[in-house]
């Protein structure tokens, strides 16, 4: 979190691996920091001009650093092509990442950086806690509230670093964390609605706290540093043994099921076109014997418009025409034959 001493945390962090001559990849991925007291081997700052960002788009500060961390992982690609190049000479890659707790918890550039690392390198996540701030019950309880998201959200190994005991000890906090009754009766000072809701969640993070590796660090004399790179090799343990064939089968899972939903798509679209053979046209000119001996038999015939409706009411009228005509025909026929039968009858004149 903000204020907690990061920044300082891996300047140290970066000093005692390089006296044990195993010089880190360290990267900064703080837009806003002002200056970095550590040699950074790439830096967001190069990349990304925070304060244009922020005039650009119009921002405040914590909107300024979350969207140049997003622009910045659009090209965390390439950073990931040099940290391969130096995964044979460099036993540790450190980053550095901004204060803002919503990096980790809501936005797209924390899922993408901790996701792409992981799917190519052992990844451990370092959350950095103010031990002075975290006497009160119920900020302790903030603390350990943000680590389970994360925890949560990402999967990986994650290490609890509480930070700053140069000034105050952290043996309260790890007994509050492996003695449920100790920290119920550092609650019963606290009379607020707060305190309610943390003597609520204290017995949800019960099991949270028996899998947490917590570590007590001084950023400023290095007091804890070794202690804390043996957890860290622990961690590394727990990603090779359980995080990595976890990933690896939800990778085959995913790549199953996108072929077997390209199959199914490819098959949808066969039987949408159907199944036809292929029909070959002779050149020439075609005479009607010549077509009629090709084509034997005329299927139905297709037509715009009307339709069957169309050609039964067609027919119904030729019908009708053909019945005029006949009954026409019939009628003049009669009156032929009467006037046939007139001109053979005897007239007055004739007799004498």
């Amino acid at each position: 979190m903000a204020g907690s001493g990061k920044t300082t945390f891996v300047q140290r962090l970066t000093a005692h691996l390089y006296a044990k001559q195993q010089p880190p990849y360290v990267i900064n991925l703080d837009p806003a920091v002002h200056e970095v007291p550590f040699p950074a081997n790439i830096d967001i700052r190069d990349t990304v001009k925070y304060k244009e960002v922020m005039k650009q788009y119009g921002l405040g500060p914590n909107g300024g650093i979350m969207t140049s961390l997003n622009l910045f992982a659009t090209r965390f690609d390439q950073v990931m092509s040099f940290v391969e190049k130096s995964s044979t000479e460099c036993k540790y890659v450190v980053l550095d990442t901004p204060g803002q707790i919503e990096v980790f918890t809501w936005s797209a550039s924390g899922a993408i950086i901790s996701e792409t690392l992981a799917s190519s390198f052992p990844t451990v996540i370092v959350y950095v806690m103010d031990t002075p701030r975290s006497v009160s019950p119920v900020t302790f309880m903030s603390n350990m509230l943000y680590a389970c998201s994360i925890l949560y959200k990402y999967r990986l190994p994650f290490i609890v670093v509480m930070n700053k005991t140069d000034i105050i000890d952290n043996g309260f906090a790890v007994e509050w964390m492996r003695d449920f009754e100790a920290f119920q009766e550092a609650l019963e000072s606290e009379t607020s609605y707060t305190s309610n809701l943390t003597r609520s969640m204290s017995l949800v993070l019960d099991e949270f706290y028996q899998h947490l590796r917590a570590v007590g660090v001084s950023a400023v004399t290095g007091e804890g540093i070794g202690e804390f790179l043996e957890k860290v090799d622990d961690a590394i343990k727990e990603y090779e043994t359980e995080y990595r064939p976890e990933y690896e089968r939800i990778k085959k899972e995913k790549i199953e099921a996108e072929e077997r939903k390209q199959r199914e798509q490819l098959e949808k679209l066969k039987k949408d076109t159907g199944k036809g053979e292929t029909v070959g046209i002779q050149e020439g000119v075609l005479t009607e014997k010549g077509m009629a001996a090709q084509i034997p038999e005329m299927g139905p015939v297709i037509g715009l418009g009307g339709g069957d409706d169309e050609d039964e009411e067609t027919n119904q009228m030729d019908d009708e025409e053909d019945e005029e005509e006949r009954k026409e025909y019939e009628s003049f026929k009669r009156f032929l034959e009467k006037q046939g039968k007139k001109d053979n009858e005897p007239q007055m004149s004739d007799f004498p």
